[in-house]
């Protein structure tokens, strides 16, 4: 339990009242909306942007780099957030994903695209997992759910408007904007974030874990390479020597990379975090949302536009349900654990409720109706809002509050190779089965129906074909679909029994830079301007530019020479992240 500690301060700490809690949560949210919005929005604007930049070969590439540079950099950023404070690197981080942002808009080659959307990731890593880390910052665990809630149903919103905005855009105006809509939304946070995060910032004396960094990068991206080369080269062919020295790579860089980090003075990834029971399964949990979840709902845009020839800005409509179902769930399921504090049940929910999605998905057709489809992905979305984020939760509540950026980093760049990976595989089968499928079908087509070939169908091409031909390819893409879920099913459902065994820890009520003596909350600083007024002491205005002495606390000031400090009320040692489970 709590207890009353003195925690010495060189200066005086961060006030953390309603006003500023909410103007840093704006700040945190419409970064968190850049970086994960620009996972999707090119997904409706590849063919435009490849066929203009000459680069249809290599597409993959645009989305690959992303996931690459923004898996490489999360525990980078988690663990820069712990040893050096989070104010600096948040802002670094808005500030190259804007700079980012405006290079590829402007663009002129493929390779200078790509190579601006690895500057994105190196970004978007970072606004991702620092947003997460902040809000355990200044908010306690028993009142942080009314606040991911909305950062869970945010990763909804973007997955369904980054395809919508970036099909908008490409026919209504150019594909370019795709990228130059970030920049009014990064200046205005970088502005919001400058003005409103004033977070501490301090000094390391431990050696930094370069060598652990390296080889975490060097793993990371041989991994992602390994997943993604069958889109790369064409397929998995173990004879080619390449392939071999990669996964070879893969495995002795990542023994590398935990032999040393079980040796560094202040490692990356403390390998004792897997010793937590609940990082550990939270941990494993994230990975399986990542290779199934994301895995499955890549491909669903696309067998919509095949079977029902809509558009490219209208599948992405068709997606609604979805992130209807994900934002109604992750702000009701936010808003009851801040009044219970029970959050387990949430998890086991929501990990159960999409694997049952995922089951009923095995039964899409090509006659499927748009309101059992609609349904169908409602109810995925409606568990996937109910475990994302509360599995994010109980990690940061499980370890000590000078690690949270470290391990909420960590939960989230798992999440991120799971999705890699996946992703990849799904691909794999689902190509393998629709190739297949096609090539039956399209060798009846008569020659007078011109040459059609299954690496060149669109949907207007598939609504030019007469039938038995045009219901024979929309058929071979439900076939392959629809049993490729069923190779996903028993990862969810391995997922669902792990959370079971998630041990429930009662919620901290004590904000992280709290239990770290480097803020006190509005209440403390309440008793503590009284405390001063009773002894006779002045209240001064507090002003932005005032000498570090000041307490500031919306319109009113400490002076410097009270030690707010020894008012401060932090969890022991002890006591941090380890309250009795229930």
């Amino acid at each position: 339990m709590p207890t009353s500690t003195a925690v010495a301060h060189e200066r005086a700490p961060i006030v953390l009242d309603r006003r500023t809690v909410w103007l840093i949560f704006a700040a945190l949210m419409a970064s968190m909306f850049m970086s994960s919005l620009d996972q999707s929005i090119i997904a409706t604007a590849m063919p435009t942007i490849v066929g203009e930049l000459d680069g249809v070969e290599h597409q993959g590439w645009l989305i690959t780099i992303y996931i690459l540079a923004v898996a490489v950099v999360m525990p980078l950023y988690g663990k820069a957030g712990d040893t050096w404070g989070r104010r600096y690197p948040f802002l670094i981080a808005i500030a190259l994903f804007t700079v980012a942002s405006a290079g590829a808009g402007f663009a002129t080659s493929f390779y200078e695209l790509v190579a601006w959307r690895g500057v994105q990731g190196l970004g978007g890593g970072g606004l991702m997992i620092l947003s997460q880390a902040i809000i355990a910052d200044i908010v306690p665990a028993k009142e942080r759910g009314k606040y991911m809630g909305p950062m869970g149903a945010l990763f909804g919103v973007s997955a369904v408007a980054g395809p919508l905005l970036g099909g908008w855009f490409t026919e209504a105006h150019d594909w370019r904007w795709s990228f130059w809509i970030n920049l009014p939304i990064g200046l205005l946070a970088f502005a919001v974030a400058w003005a409103t995060l004033k977070l501490p910032s301090h000094r390391s004396e431990r050696r930094v874990d370069v060598l652990g960094a390296v080889l975490l990068a060097v793993a990371t991206s041989a991994l992602i390479m390994v997943a993604t080369w069958e889109s790369m080269v064409g397929s998995y062919d173990l004879d080619d020597g390449r392939l071999v020295a990669l996964i070879a790579g893969t495995v002795l860089a990542a023994v590398a990379f935990v032999a040393v980090e079980l040796r560094a003075e202040d490692p990356i990834l403390p390998m004792r975090l897997f010793k937590n029971s609940v990082f550990t399964l939270s941990t494993l949990v994230g990975l399986v949302i990542g290779m199934g979840m994301f895995a499955a709902l890549g491909f669903l845009p696309t067998f919509l536009q095949m079977a029902t020839g809509v558009g490219v800005t209208e599948s992405g409509f068709l997606m609604i349900p979805m992130m209807v179902g994900m934002m109604a769930t992750a702000i009701s399921s936010g808003v009851a654990i801040t009044k219970t504090g029970r959050y387990k049940i949430y998890s086991i929910a929501g990990m159960g409720i999409a694997t049952a999605a995922l089951v009923w998905m095995t039964t899409i057709t090509a006659e499927i109706s748009m309101l059992q489809y609609s349904a169908m992905i409602f109810v995925l979305g409606a568990g996937l809002g109910l475990v994302m984020q509360t599995i994010v939760l109980a990690v940061q509540n499980a370890v000590d509050p000078a690690e949270i950026g470290t391990a909420t980093s960590a939960n989230n760049f798992f999440r991120e190779i799971g999705a890699a990976v996946g992703t990849a595989l799904f691909s794999s089968i689902f190509t393998s089965r629709l190739v297949d499928g096609l090539e039956e079908v399209l060798a009846g087509v008569p020659q007078g129906a011109g040459e059609v070939a299954s690496s060149s169908l669109t949907p207007e091409t598939v609504a030019a074909l007469p039938e038995p031909f045009k219901t024979g390819i929309v058929e071979a893409y439900a076939d392959a679909l629809a049993p490729a879920f069923w190779y996903l099913v028993p990862l969810l459902a391995t997922g669902f029994v792990l959370t079971f065994f998630i041990r429930e820890i009662a919620l901290s009520d004590i904000a992280g830079m709290v239990a770290r003596g480097e803020a006190i909350t509005g209440e403390e600083a309440q008793a503590l301007l009284a405390e001063q007024a009773d002894a006779g002491g002045s209240l001064a205005p507090a002003r932005r530019d005032e000498p570090d002495g000041l307490v500031t606390r919306g319109d009113l000031a400490v002076p410097g020479d009270l030690d707010p400090g020894d008012l401060v009320t932090s969890a022991s040692s002890d006591d941090v992240g380890a309250p009795a489970a229930r």
